[in-house]
């Protein structure tokens, strides 16, 4: 768990490997959804907003 990149005070689960920050339920999207990544095919911000899941509340 670490500390949302945009909203210092929230904790989260979600972290982005590519760009080492953790993300909240209200930032949670791919920030390069388009451009290479090795991470992406276990990243669960690539599934939740590219493939429709949802984020768990």
């Amino acid at each position: 768990m670490g500390k949302c990149r945009r909203h210092p005070n929230r904790e989260t689960p979600y972290m982005c490997a590519k760009y080492d920050t953790y993300l909240c339920k209200e930032c949670l999207r791919c920030k390069d959804p388009k451009l290479y990544c090795k991470y992406r095919t276990s990243c669960a911000i690539h599934f939740i907003t590219e493939k429709g899941f949802g984020p768990e509340d």
